[in-house]
């Protein structure tokens, strides 16, 4: 789309949003961090859904554009004029019209350039607001001036909370728990620290048998809130990280009300997005963890002490591709990624470019080169997956979003023909890039 034709779009669409929000005045709550936001958003969905009429933004609909879109309940035109025609006739009719429009949206806000989320504040109030993790060196810290420029982006979602609003907040996460210093309203803490208003603990991994091989199946913990404790179940998925946003779930439910155990139950309904560490079946029964949505430091150090975690009766493999927008961090972290690659497995894959320095991290902290395979594309790297892959073994694969790491894992699992409902980045405009 044409800058200039893209800015009138922006506005011609945010202008409709409000009005919206106007009209109806929907609970809004806005979810940000720089992890987790997806998975926290779907979570929180997936609990509101059995109790209100809620919507959600739809995958990571978090920009100037996906955020109004959501609010209008469109889809994004992409580079089709007659889509974003439509998206515009669809907000004129709910601004012209009394329709039965959601009580609840649940709004996942980005910031991908310095002042997104500012201009977002300057229009859109929040009944509750969820702040999930701010790493050290995020993702997109290329186009700001240092991560403290992030985390300072990202506190301006406290500009939206309504007066009596409520800061849903990562306990265990220090930086985040400096902005609840700068908001005087409600704050409820959610986490595995002593202290946090909803506590997780005893987490696990839990495993199911195939063959007489232990075969990792999702996670178990406990949930204890006052004198009370409740177990959560959460299939087809691995990570600690996967605890935090079903507890951002069950705080917002309980604040509106909901009993702690009714959420609970909904969750069983919940499944993960795709791409976020889920566990897919492998070729030659192997167990792959898929975690291609996306990639930074801190969700690289998750993903492979998860791998640390698990039982498998085969090798342990990453194949790790780029971590893109990190500016003059990157090279260091992505060492810093090989370092750690080379704790845990006893064979790396890199992806891209950049990765060439996880490859050398990993070298440095002792991995032995021949355990070590470097490709320049996902493509390079299908060529040789047959030969590596061996029976029984574990195998995460990570990458940024560009570096197409999902076209990996579709050629590793054992059921390709079900990609397009097992992976991320399946719809045609994706396909087609």
């Amino acid at each position: 789309m044409p800058k200039m034709l893209k800015s009138i779009v922006i506005w011609a669409i945010t202008l409709e949003a409000k009005l919206i929000l106007r009209k109806y005045r929907p609970r809004v709550i806005a979810v940000t961090g720089s992890v987790g936001k997806t998975s926290a958003k779907d979570a929180i969905y997936s609990v509101f859904s059995q109790f209100f009429f809620v919507r959600k933004s739809e995958k990571s609909f978090n920009s100037e554009i996906g955020l109004p879109l959501t609010i209008i309940g469109a889809p994004n035109g992409w580079h089709n004029p007659f889509v974003w025609f439509a998206n515009l006739l669809k907000g004129l009719f709910l601004i012209a019209f009394r329709t039965n429009y959601p009580k609840w949206l649940v709004l996942e806000i980005g910031a991908d350039r310095p002042g997104d989320i500012e201009k977002i504040s300057k229009w859109l109030v929040s009944d509750m607001a969820v702040i999930t993790r701010l790493a050290k060196v995020p993702v997109h810290v290329e186009f700001f001036a240092s991560p403290e420029a992030v985390v300072a982006e990202k506190s301006k979602i406290l500009n939206t909370l309504k007066d009596g609003g409520i800061l849903i907040l990562n306990a265990d996460d220090e930086d985040v728990l400096t902005l609840k210093e700068s908001y005087r309203g409600e704050a409820f803490g959610v986490g595995f620290i002593k202290g946090a208003s909803l506590r997780a603990s005893h987490y696990k991994i839990n495993y199911a048998k195939r063959d007489g091989q232990k075969i990792p199946q999702g996670i178990t913990f406990k949930v204890d809130h006052e004198s009370n404790s409740l177990p959560v179940d959460f299939d087809g998925s691995l990570g600690r990280q996967h605890v935090y946003p079903l507890l951002f779930a069950l705080a917002a439910a309980k604040l509106q009300n909901v009993n702690l155990v009714d959420a609970a139950l909904a969750l069983r309904r919940h499944h993960g997005p795709n791409g976020r560490m889920k566990l897919i079946s492998g070729i030659k029964g192997s167990v792959i963890i898929d975690d291609t949505y996306n990639s930074s430091p801190v969700a690289v150090e998750e993903a492979l002490q998860t791998l640390k975690d698990i039982e498998t009766g085969g090798k342990k493999a990453a194949i790790l591709g780029d971590m893109l927008e990190l500016g003059k961090y990157s090279t260091e972290e992505h060492k810093k990624a090989g370092a750690l690659a080379a704790q845990v497995c006893q064979l790396l894959i890199t992806v891209g470019v950049r990765a060439r320095d996880i490859a050398l991290g990993a070298l440095s902290a002792g991995m032995d080169e021949k355990n070590i395979f470097q490709y320049e594309t996902a493509a390079d790297a299908n060529r040789e997956m047959d030969n590596l892959i061996k029976e029984k073994d574990a195998i995460l694969v990570k990458g940024s979003q560009g570096i197409r790491l999902e076209k990996v894992v579709e050629e590793i699992m054992a059921e390709p023909a079900r990609a397009k409902e097992l992976l991320a980045r399946q719809d045609n405009e994706w396909k087609n890039r």
